[in-house]
């Protein structure tokens, strides 16, 4: 199996567990959780829902560009960077919201500094490609 097909892999696993932590915190923790907890959860799930369609869009684009080594590499590097923004991102917020443990919000802007290099190397390589 390929990177491509596990990051896609991936991607649906966090497009599932964005739409379940989301009516979890919705319907089964509203009456549990603060309202600030609950705002982590949904932050989380909006961030990773949103990535993981776009680690989808660009592992589907990946193929149409497999002859293209180069291309191709950028592409997983992307994809590998959105699948480890979303760890730590959205599993940060989490766990935080689940368990109280503040201190792992310091871990959540190691998956935003992800979130933006994924983001910028992307425009890169579009613009590359279109050069």
């Amino acid at each position: 199996m390929n990177w491509n097909a596990i990051f896609l892999m991936i991607a649906c696993f966090y497009g599932f567990l964005s739409v379940a932590m989301g009516a979890f915190a919705a319907h089964g923790l509203k009456n549990v959780l603060e309202p600030q907890a609950l705002g982590w959860i949904q932050t989380a799930s909006h961030y990773q829902m949103i990535h993981a369609v776009l680690i989808i869009a660009i592992g589907l684009f990946s193929v149409s560009r497999a002859g293209d080594l180069a291309v191709a590499s950028s592409l997983t590097t992307v994809m590998a960077l959105f699948v480890a923004g979303v760890f730590f991102f959205s599993g940060s917020l989490y766990l935080m919201a689940l368990t109280n443990q503040r201190f792992l919000g310091a871990i959540t802007p190691i998956g935003g500094t992800l979130f933006l290099i994924g983001w910028v190397w992307l425009f890169v390589l579009v613009f590359k490609i279109n050069k």
